[in-house]
């Protein structure tokens, strides 16, 4: 049964309620339990040599705690945005006015990530988007895909707003 989501319709609502809490979660899966602490952080900047040895428990702990990050952006996407469906089902202005708080912060997240994944990555890698493997396309190709939607969400494109993009009623 699909239930009464006015300010998250169609795409947005498969994206912001299934994609990406998915695509958030599975990568804590990958840092906690297979392959684990040592691929993923193997993986974070592309290359072709393999996993040489096993990493420090500083190091370790630092990726399990960045799995639990991605855990943490998963759980609010797919939670809270259903706690505000659930909540508000008659009330598109508030559902769109909390979303929107949301959206703004997990843009600006979106951005600072692709910066720092960007300019992470050495000179010869940054620009040569063949080399990168899912991993950098994750946490910048499909970044800026997200961010993008954001924006389109804000913007109305293929939606009703309610809140964004309405003028101020003054009394």
């Amino acid at each position: 049964m699909v239930r009464n989501f006015p300010a998250l319709p169609g795409f947005y609502r498969t994206l912001f309620l299934y994609i990406e809490p998915a695509s958030t979660v599975s990568p804590a899966i990958l840092a906690w339990f297979f392959p684990g602490a040592s691929w993923f952080h193997h993986e974070l900047i592309p290359t072709v040599t393999a996993v040489s040895s096993p990493l420090d428990a500083r190091t370790t702990m630092a990726i399990w705690q960045l799995g639990n990050c991605y855990f943490l952006l998963g759980l609010i996407s797919s939670l809270v945005f259903r706690a505000i469906r659930d909540a508000l089902p008659d009330n598109p202005e508030a559902q769109e006015r909390i979303l929107g708080a949301g959206f703004t912060a997990l843009a600006l997240a979106d951005a600072t990530h692709i910066a720092v994944s960007f300019m992470g990555l050495p000179d010869e890698l940054k620009y040569s988007y063949g080399k990168w493997n899912i991993m950098t396309h994750g946490n910048i190709t499909f970044v800026i895909f997200l961010l993008s939607i954001r924006l389109a969400w804000f913007a109305g494109v293929g939606r009703t707003t309610y809140y964004y993009g309405k003028r101020a009623k003054v009394e």
